[in-house]
């Protein structure tokens, strides 16, 4: 017991049994041993989440940062092409008010339906726009051309909004890169075949795995032309193969020479001009699969060099239908716009995928001489100087001007004699709408014409499978392509009653 008011006794040390010096000694290792444990664990579980933070900095963050933080970089010191916005399509909607205007001078009112309002009449105004009447910020579609009146009841998907996905769509540079780098790959398993041309150069054909036994003799085919430098592995090529092959078509992607590892073998690669290759692969598989109708959809660059195969090709033609999306049409325009502001970040990027090219095959163009400039080419910083070295030379036009002026598709429009979708975005940084040439698709009773108010440039994420999904596009693709395709069938049953073989070219 204690007494209030005295300290307490506590015992002298020397009195300490070796018991409890035994005890303190025991304790005393345990909570250091304890320490050491927990320190231990401290120690890991900081190296972990550190780990971790590195980890997801280095190899998530930044690879997503990176296209964003260009693109705001471009955004503060880029300029908008002549008359076209950075952001907003408002030359789409000057041109739907300009309408507008004139239908109510001219026409009575028009028709009203549920999902969108028709301002058309062709007589005195050639364009058909659909407008969505129930979002804040209106959507609005442009649908032209001469075959505008044919194809109207065929496009259902155009009966629904055009949504562009919010956030990614707010910027056209935004959507374009995000759908190059983040947009799903299918995956699709490919067998090649590498096709010898007349003058020995050599183009690769990716068929589907599996077709020539799961798909019968008379299916249709479907041959896909990507972009510059793009080939059978880009994923918006992937995705248009998935969808037509779940639809029973035979599809076969072709790559041009030097694209997607396809092989070089003559001191030629392939340009906007050119069309040959393409003449070839076409008569190669119409050889392969005669009773098969062949249809064709060209992406960029692709599409230009369809385009003027068509128009080369005009009543001879062996194609049935043809698509083309995002095509520069004027590359004298494309050009111009291609050194503006953040455009030149994709100016950057396709010249070093061209030089990369170029120099896995450099021995082809050892000692040619002539004009060819070989230093330029192998250290191209733009797509520009690419084709000052090579492609010009090569194809022989006297500059890169003439180059470009002598081989836009839109001098083959009024000479495409099949069927023709050309679907293009307002706000296409690298394929301009003012290049569209909007006044020979009208004209063409063969073509028409669908403008989004956005997209980028093989954009398009809009639509029930965005913002990883397949482009928006493909459902009106294979609306075309179908009613296309079904023509024929309605042909052929029509034939066998009547005992004829006829079959109509035109499909409608």
């Amino acid at each position: 017991s204690y007494v209030v008011g005295k300290f307490p006794h506590y015992p002298h040390p020397a009195s300490i049994s070796s018991k409890m010096m035994v005890e303190l000694g025991t304790l005393t290792t345990l909570m250091v041993a304890a320490a050491v444990v927990v320190s231990g664990f401290l120690t890991s579980a900081v190296f972990a989440v550190t780990s971790f933070v590195y980890f997801g900095v280095v190899y998530i963050m930044l690879p997503l940062a990176k296209p964003i933080l260009k693109l705001v970089l471009g955004i503060c010191y880029s300029q908008a092409p002549p008359n076209q916005p950075m952001a907003r399509p408002t030359s789409i909607n000057s041109r739907l008010l300009h309408s507008h205007s004139h239908s109510h001078s001219h026409h009575s009112h028009p028709q009203n339906s549920p999902s969108f309002q028709l301002h058309s009449s062709k007589k005195h105004h050639p364009s058909l726009h659909i407008t969505n009447t129930f979002t804040t910020m209106s959507q609005t579609l442009e649908l032209t051309g001469g075959a505008r009146d044919t194809y109207l009841s065929v496009f259902k998907s155009l009966n629904l909004p055009y949504n562009p996905f919010p956030i990614i769509c707010w910027n056209r540079h935004l959507e374009t890169i995000f759908a190059s780098f983040y947009r799903s790959l299918p995956g699709v398993k490919l067998r090649r075949e590498c096709l010898r041309t007349a003058d020995d150069g050599s183009v690769s054909l990716d068929w589907v795995v599996g077709d020539d036994s799961a798909l019968p003799a008379e299916s249709p085919v479907l041959i896909l032309l990507p972009g510059l430098t793009g080939g059978s592995g880009d994923t918006y090529v992937q995705h248009m193969l998935v969808r037509a092959r779940s639809n029973k078509w035979r599809v076969v992607v072709f790559n041009s020479r030097g694209c997607g590892n396809s092989p070089v073998t003559t001191c030629q690669f392939y340009s906007a001009s050119f069309t040959e290759d393409l003449r070839e692969v076409v008569n190669h598989v119409k050889s392969r699969f005669p009773s098969s109708n062949l249809y064709a959809i060209g992406w960029s660059l692709g599409a230009n060099i369809l385009v003027r195969y068509l128009g080369e090709e005009s009543d001879n033609c062996s194609l049935r239908g043809a698509v083309s999306l995002c095509n520069p049409f004027n590359l004298v325009i494309a050009d111009e716009d291609f050194h503006k502001g953040f455009n030149n970040i994709y100016d950057k990027a396709l010249a070093r995928s061209l030089a990369k090219i170029f120099k896995r095959h450099a021995l082809l163009f050892e000692g040619i001489g002539g004009e060819y400039n070989i230093q330029l080419a192998a250290n191209a910083k733009s797509v520009r100087d690419f084709d000052e070295g090579i492609t010009r030379v090569s194809f022989g036009f006297k500059s890169v001007d003439d180059y470009y002026y002598n081989s836009s598709s839109s001098k083959s429009i009024k000479d495409v004699r099949i069927p023709l979708l050309c679907v293009q975005a307002a706000n296409d940084p690298i394929a301009p709408a003012r290049g569209i040439p909007h006044d020979d698709i009208k004209d063409n009773p063969n073509c028409v014409l669908v403008v989004t108010p956005k997209g980028g440039h093989l954009g398009w994420v809009a639509g029930d499978e965005a913002p990883l999904g397949a482009p928006w596009t493909d459902t009106l693709v294979m609306e075309f392509l179908e009613h296309l395709e079904s023509g024929r069938t309605k042909d052929l049953e029509s034939s066998s009653a009547s005992g004829h073989t006829m079959i109509s070219s035109t499909g409608f």
